[in-house]
């Protein structure tokens, strides 16, 4: 669910994201809205990596 609020997927598409994790959700986002999309993926159980 969280996947598919950030990245703004339908279903199908946030389930495909998921299951060929890891790779990049966001790119070019500020540092603050990288933040709150970490917080918001650990607490839905991800594990989230800033680069």
């Amino acid at each position: 669910k969280a996947v598919r609020e950030i990245a703004g997927l339908g279903l199908a598409e946030a389930k495909a994201f998921v299951e060929s994790a890891p790779k990049a959700l966001k790119e070019g986002v500020s540092k603050e809205d990288a933040e709150n999309f970490k917080k918001q993926l650990e607490e839905a159980g991800a594990k989230v990596e800033i680069k």
